[in-house]
């Protein structure tokens, strides 16, 4: 079975009773709530659970012990029936239940669940009683799926498809699902006039998602795998400043900014967007990943002057110094054609802190011939021009997912209860998270397109940016080609291998 809800409107919940009908009416039944993390299906299973004694508290009757904690959950019944809770991951191998329901399985790819998950219904239900068969008009290795809508192009996508033509030929499988227009005509959630106003100011991918129960982006000619950028989500939290030691001295991180600038005082327009790139290096001095550790979006309608405080202020945060020696920001990588020229003029000179009265230092540039107002400035902005070099940009992006290189922040529900996020930054680290789920969103509606002389993206939705995708591809290409330290490709004369 194959549900598509909309977000938040009673589809684990409903997911949750079923299980606890079915427990009273089977004795003995097995059943196993997955979702992206033991931690993430616990909470979920808690939190339902107390919702159902509330509204129907007779199943208290039926429960013999309830056991909850940060990674487990267990409800036995009465009756030896019992409920827990799996990761959808390799950690589930070799467990065995006798049906399983998976939550938001669009996040699960077709290999673990095939390798993973599919074989723990191996064994359908003992009937209880001196015959102790599996009763044969009982549905048994039955594994349901409950998901809010993903991408088009997906593993989860494409067995959605798969089991329509199954539901159609009679072969046992159902697919069914909701838009908002379900939950709002019987009450549920948001009113008709909330949700079209959430539809004006949400982006078209998120709302056609979660409120809609749309399958989106471009499956022909998309500009990447998307479950392979969905599989990059493995930072545990984003990076608000560069870690300081125990000394309040900055650590050895390496950053660089890539930024594509925009000057507009509509939010529905381009934002100009700060990209928080960090180097992981190896041994040689090679790269090993870079992580996406934050995206930060200034304020529509500011200025160019307020917009260099902003960025001069977030490279200070992060260990930035006029001193490149000790600079933990060793680039800034700066959109310079046409608009971002006024951004950059603004870097080449000495800017205030309007609130602090602090002097932020004047910039040069490394590439240009743009002079700074401040002789011998530490040349600090790279402006880049993607005339010419686009095709390049976009090979090295592309590059950066299919080999797993670019690492992105998880989703905030698999991080929040792994994380410690005092007052003060609670809102610019959920800030963060969500730049994150937007980033991708960028990415899936993203084709590419043949020129006559290279490659170019486009955007299958206009409405939907895509300045998150180019402040991270300049940061991407200005590393791979100027901070990618190669391996050493010298060789002895006497060595037998270059000899052979």
């Amino acid at each position: 079975m194959y549900g598509v809800y909309p977000r938040g409107w009673g589809k684990t919940f409903n997911e949750v009773i079923i299980m606890f009908i079915a427990c009273v009416l089977y004795p003995g039944i097995e059943f196993a709530l997955t979702a992206q993390t033991k931690e993430n299906a616990a909470e979920l299973l808690k939190n339902k659970y107390n919702d159902i004694l509330k509204k129907y508290p007779w199943f208290k009757n039926e429960i013999y012990e309830s056991k909850f904690s940060n990674n487990k959950a267990e409800i036995t019944f009465l009756n030896n029936s019992n409920i827990d809770v799996l990761a959808n991951s390799q950690s589930s191998k070799g467990q065995r239940r006798n049906i399983i329901m998976i939550e938001e399985s669009a996040l699960l790819d077709d290999f673990t669940f095939q390798d993973a998950l599919l074989p723990i219904v191996e064994h359908g239900r003992i009937t209880v009683g001196s015959l102790a068969i599996i009763n044969p008009e009982e549905p048994s290795q039955k594994i349901n799926f409950y998901t809010t809508a993903g991408f088009r192009g997906s593993d989860e996508y494409e067995r959605n498809l798969r089991m329509v033509d199954d539901m159609i030929n009679l072969n046992g499988q159902i697919v069914i699902g909701s838009d908002w227009h379900l939950g709002c005509w019987y009450g549920r959630g948001s009113t008709k006039k909330q949700i079209m106003y959430k539809k004006r100011n949400m982006s078209p991918i998120a709302f056609a998602q979660n409120y809609e129960s749309k399958w989106v982006g471009s499956v022909d000619g998309a500009l990447v795998d998307i479950l392979k950028l969905l599989k990059l989500r493995v930072l545990p939290a984003p990076e608000l400043e560069c870690p300081k030691d125990k000394n309040g001295n900055y650590e050895l991180c390496e950053y660089c900014f890539g930024i594509d600038v925009a000057r507009s005082n509509s939010d529905s327009n381009n934002k100009t967007v700060i990209a928080v790139l960090k180097i992981i290096r190896n041994d040689n001095g090679s790269i090993n990943e870079v992580q996406l550790v934050n995206i930060i979006v200034p304020p529509n309608g500011l200025n160019y002057e307020e917009q260099a405080i902003e960025v001069k202020k977030i490279f200070k945060k992060y260990g930035g110094n006029i001193d490149l020696v000790k600079s933990r920001v060793k680039a800034v990588i700066v959109d310079i054609n046409i608009i971002g020229q006024g951004l950059l003029e603004e870097l080449l000179k000495d800017n205030y802190d309007p609130v602090t009265n602090e002097k932020l230092e004047c910039w040069a540039t490394i590439n240009t011939d743009d002079k700074p107002k401040v002789i011998n400035s530490p040349n600090i902005v790279y402006g880049l021009k993607a005339q010419g070099i686009n095709g390049d940009i976009i090979r090295i992006f592309i590059g950066y997912i299919e080999s797993g290189k670019l690492k992105l922040v998880r989703n905030l529900s698999e991080s929040e209860k792994g994380i410690n996020i005092n007052n003060k930054d609670t809102i610019e680290i959920k800030q963060a998270y969500k730049q994150t789920d937007y980033f991708i969103d960028e990415i899936s509606n993203l084709k590419l397109r043949k020129t006559q002389n290279s490659v170019t993206v486009d955007q299958v939705v206009r409405r939907v940016d895509k300045d998150r995708y180019s402040a991270v591809a300049m940061g991407l290409y200005y590393i791979d080609m100027f901070l990618n330290e190669q391996e050493d490709n010298t060789y002895s004369d006497d060595d037998e291998i270059v000899y052979f």
